[in-house]
């Protein structure tokens, strides 16, 4: 029997990975993209927590949120990650109407500086991330 060396294991495996997901990859293509942001937000020094808590607070109950993760910046103490994933971008414009984000939105505002970076993105998928189509 002829000994395998990790690199061809691993190249094999992953071979097998990737052909036993093309159908799902086909089937996929055929749904309307998922919509999704990520956003870096700078706030007033010492707020960070504040704003961090007004926007976990207000991300119950957004129809058509498939993700909703808030980080703080390792490198960065005035800043914020904000990485959003929807089923579409007509529910992320939706959700900015709710009480709940309004609200969220309101206690955050006075201690956001800006927005340093913002990108627009179409999920294809992940671990943890299930397309509700």
């Amino acid at each position: 029997m002829k000994d395998v060396s990790r690199r061809e294991f691993l190249l094999a495996s992953a071979m097998g990975v990737a052909s036993s997901a093309l159908p799902s990859i086909a089937t996929s293509a055929e749904k309307a993209p998922m919509y999704g942001l990520i956003g870096k937000i700078d706030v007033v020094p010492g707020q960070r927590p504040a704003v961090v808590a007004a926007l976990l607070e207000g991300v119950n109950g957004m129809p058509g949120c498939l993700s909703y993760v808030v980080a703080e910046d390792p490198a960065d103490a005035n800043a914020i990650w904000v990485t959003e994933v929807w089923d579409s971008k007509e529910h992320h414009a939706n959700s900015l109407t709710l009480p709940a984000v309004q609200d969220a939105i309101k206690r955050a505002r006075p201690y956001i500086t800006g927005f340093s970076e913002h990108v627009e993105t179409n999920p294809v998928g992940g671990r943890g991330l299930v397309a509700a189509r």
